[in-house]
Formats: structure tokens, sequence, C-alpha cells
């Protein structure tokens, strides 16, 4: 669906998820992450770009799991510290999965997806065509009711610094993987908001697509 559509049918009301392609489980294990390896840091740097063309084919399941933990993972078990900093503590920004086969929530403690609508919400992450058939979209979201100490007027700025710091990683990881994605901040924020199932605390920040390069792309 090309963006003048999507932005007719948000003015309409009408942009909605799709139906889902393929089963999804209520909960998914990941594999243990992969802890060693992957590019060095610099040459992450050096890498990192943006990319809007992306492969249809799903992450490998391995891989899928590295880059969530790479998001918002699990890195100090004794304390439950993550791969990203958040304000005091607060782990305010929910990591949502959209894919062929439903929206997810990743949750790190578990280091597990869980399904939350059963419907292809892909289409619905972002003005852009692309997002429609990449493989899997994030959509970071910021919730409030777990910012209590910090102040009402600061708790917008600090999960947008969050959320970009979760993206960032992202970025270094896709690098790393020789992946394709983009940060994105161009979508429906009530059709999204809808489709999600989203409440009152909870606040869109930032989209983000993943997949591999599509073929014929340069690296």
């Amino acid at each position: 669906m090309n963006t003048l559509t999507k932005l007719a049918l948000g003015l309409m009301g009408k942009l909605k998820p799709l139906p889902p392609i393929g089963d999804a489980v209520a909960r998914q294990a990941l594999p243990p992450p992969s802890l060693t390896g992957g590019m060095p840091l610099i040459a992450a740097l050096a890498s990192r770009q943006s990319r809007r063309e992306f492969a249809p084919e799903p992450l490998p399941e391995q891989q899928l799991s590295d880059l969530l933990w790479a998001a918002a993972g699990i890195n100090r078990h004794v304390d439950g510290g993550r791969t990203t900093p958040s304000a005091m503590n607060s782990q305010e920004v929910l990591l949502y999965v959209a894919m062929p086969q439903g929206l997810f929530l990743y949750e790190p403690h578990e280091h597990q997806l869980s399904l939350v609508v059963a419907s292809d919400v892909r289409r619905v992450t972002g003005q852009q065509d692309f997002v429609d058939s990449a493989p899997l979209d994030l959509v970071f979201v910021a919730d409030h009711s777990r910012m209590k100490l910090v102040p009402a007027a600061q708790r917008e700025a600090y999960a947008f610094a969050a959320a970009g710091a979760m993206a960032q990683n992202v970025y270094l990881f896709c690098a790393s993987e020789g992946l394709a994605t983009v940060i994105r901040a161009w979508f429906d924020r009530t059709a999204l908001s809808q489709a999600m199932g989203l409440h009152a605390d909870q606040q869109l920040l930032l989209s983000q697509t993943v997949g591999a390069i599509k073929p014929g792309e340069a690296a």
C-alpha cells in the first residue's frame, strides 16, 4: 500500500491491521542470545546506516533473539540491568514486535515474545510503503505508569532518550549482522494506538523496521 493511500485511509479512520499470515503462539520462548563474536564496535559505527529496502524473508530465530536482546535485553541478571539505560531504572520503554503472524511484546526477563494482537499490524506502523512487507517492525512505547519517580514534566523526554538508545543498539546490531534497518517517527498515532490496544498511560515513541538487505542493494 502506498503512502497516499495510507494517508487517505488514516483521514477516514480506516487504516487497520490485516489478518495474520500464519499461526502465532501465545508465548514464544527465544533461544539464549549469542554473547560472543560480532563486528568490532568501531567497525559497526563506521558501517551504521539507514536502509529502506528489505527482503521479505523472516529473520532466523537466533538472529531475532540476538536483535531483541541487543535492543532491550538483560545483561546483568543480579539486578536486572539491561543493555540500554533508563532514568532511575524505570525501564519504561516497552518493545513491541510486529510480524506477519501477529503483534508481540518482548519480555526481557523471560527472554520471550508474548502475543498481544493476532493481526498483521505492520502496515499501520508507518506511512511508508516498505513497512507493509518487511519481516518485522519494532515499535517503542513508553509506559508512563512505570515512571512514578520521574517528574511528570520530564517523563516524555526521558522516554524518548531511552528509546533512542535502544534504537541505536538495533542499528549497531544490524551493522554487525549485515541487516537493513531504519528508524521512523512518521505514523498515524491514533490508528497504531488502536491497532495495538494501548491504554491512556502508554505513548507511542518510535518505530524501526528490520530485515535482510534486499537482493541487488549494495552492502
